[in-house]
């Protein structure tokens, strides 16, 4: 890992407005551009937690040196052009698109926002409320899947730099002024913390231009502040959220992983992690155990590597490279005792709900996986998949490009290229070794987000690791086949290695 971070800084510091990523499409109609900065969230000073999100946000919301941000809307509308921003640990990226025949037209625009964004107080106003929300209302309110993994990422990260969301925290929102929005743009977004990409049709007279504009950027060599390495503590130490009517019990588990897509030997963890649980796939184990068979929630996967948007994307996006990364596994909420209370008579006595049972089946697969290894068919079966669906990941030009700019970011020329290869060569040893260096369930970070009648017994539950027996309905129970009530009663009392359970009240989360 300290060789790959710091052929990372090398990278970093060798980056100028003149390197770019091309990817020439003949006769394609649209062009994409994308600016992308080597600063994200991770160098948010203290207190200002949110300020890469603050001013990236205040640029595409923004207007430029000349037209407003409703000027600019009116323009692109007829010529159907869309422009964003992203922001992850590592990397803030703007993206453009736009009908090449638009092409000329749309330019200055994307020209005024980069190096001339106006950064109006109006404008700022807005995009500071809408974050102000969403660190102190929505994460907490839209989704319990997508908060129990912020949480994970807040307590697996704490006290470094990867620990706070790219929006920030409550209080360091709040601090963010427009001088601190005016001066980490000029010390941060610079032509020497830049990769250029382009995807398209486009003219190499169009190309120069960028480049040449681009390269009127601030020549600073801004200091980026390293990525954490986080070591694997002793036990697993939880995190219960208590949250009034919470839908479910939402989980989410993991533990830092000392590998990235730099490492050859990604490709191996990528089929045991596919074969496991695959986000959205209903071929994997966690799925077929929790859901398919026992129909415990909507879906159960794991993951080895940061997935953005899980709620939403089907496939894994790009735009999100990272150096520190972690094993996670996601368990779509499960029904608390409330629930199985109101419906089932026969389970009126119930003091918790499925969260405790749900958690020891995934961890229990996992330690299958570690003991057993994948089997001949699985790992072939798996493999030829994975070898056919990572085509998918570029099925657009601008996912096509934002792969080959992540390449960049991790020492590689064309990661799916690569990656293809690599699974080429795989073995099934490969795989087996590549588990047992990796996967592990003794010590880890687990958050639940769960409803606030069941947080202090699914807390008691969990410390002193008393039996979750799993509760069915009679109608359900008598359906199932012996080979099931059989495991359900072994995992019920599966050993889970848990040193601390902690409740924290909803609204103190992300201070």
């Amino acid at each position: 890992m300290k060789s790959f971070l710091i052929s990372i800084l090398l990278l970093m510091t060798s980056i100028n407005a003149q390197e770019i990523v091309e990817l020439k499409l003949p006769g394609s109609g649209k062009i994409i551009i994308k600016l992308m900065f080597f600063n994200g969230s991770k160098n948010d000073p203290k207190g200002k937690e949110g300020l890469t999100y603050t001013t990236a946000a205040s640029i595409t919301e923004g207007g430029t040196g000349t037209l407003s941000y409703n000027d600019i809307q009116d323009k692109i509308y007829p010529w159907a052009a869309a422009y964003s921003s992203s922001v992850d640990k590592e990397v803030t990226i703007f993206t453009f698109a736009v009908h090449k025949d638009w092409l000329n037209d749309f330019y200055p625009i994307i020209r005024g926002l980069i190096l001339e964004p106006s950064f109006n107080e109006n404008d700022f106003n807005r995009v500071k409320v809408k974050q102000q929300n969403y660190v102190d209302q929505i994460i907490r309110a839209s989704s319990d899947e997508d908060y129990s993994k912020m949480a994970l990422e807040d307590f697996l990260f704490r006290g470094t730099n990867y620990q706070h969301m790219v929006e920030g925290k409550s209080a360091s929102v709040k601090s963010i002024t427009l001088d601190d929005v005016k001066n980490y743009y000029k010390k941060y977004f610079t032509k020497n913390n830049l990769l250029i990409g382009i995807a398209g049709d486009y003219e190499d007279d169009f190309l120069n231009k960028l480049k040449k504009d681009m390269a009127e950027l601030p020549d600073e060599n801004p200091e980026i502040q390293p990525s954490p390495e986080i070591q694997i503590h002793d036990g697993i130490k939880m995190e219960i959220i208590s949250k009034k009517d919470a839908f479910g019990s939402a989980i989410f588990t993991g533990y830092p992983i000392n590998i990235t897509r730099a490492d050859d030997e990604f490709a191996a963890l990528m089929v045991a992690n596919s074969y496991l649980g695959e986000h959205r796939k209903s071929y994997g184990r966690l799925y077929q155990q929790l859901r398919e068979k026992r129909s415990m929630n909507y879906g159960d996967y794991s993951y080895i590597e940061w997935y953005q948007r899980g709620g939403n994307n089907m496939l894994p996006p790009s735009g999100v490279p990272r150096s520190s990364n972690y094993f996670s596994i996601w368990i779509r909420p499960v029904q608390i005792a409330k629930q199985l209370k109101e419906q089932y008579e026969e389970l009126s006595g119930a003091k918790i709900g499925h969260a405790h049972f749900a958690l020891r089946m995934a961890l229990r697969e996992v330690q299958k996986l570690v003991d057993n290894g994948m089997t001949s068919e699985d790992f072939e079966s798996t493999k030829s998949f994975l070898k056919s669906y990572i085509k998918l990941y570029t099925r657009t030009p601008a996912e096509q490009l934002g792969y080959l700019m992540d390449s960049k970011f991790y020492g590689r020329k064309d990661y799916i290229i690569e990656l293809g290869k690599l699974l080429d060569n795989v073995t099934l040893p490969d795989v087996n070794n590549a588990v047992k260096k990796y996967f592990q369930i003794e010590n880890m970070y687990v958050t639940i987000v769960t409803d606030e009648s069941e947080a202090e017994n699914l807390a008691e539950n969990l410390r002193k690791n008393l039996d979750s027996p799993m509760s069915y309905s009679n109608f359900v129970k008598e359906g199932l086949p012996e080979n099931i009530l059989r495991q359900d009663e072994e995992t019920a009392s599966f050993n889970l290695n848990v040193k601390s359970v902690d409740i924290i009240k909803s609204e103190d989360t992300f201070k």
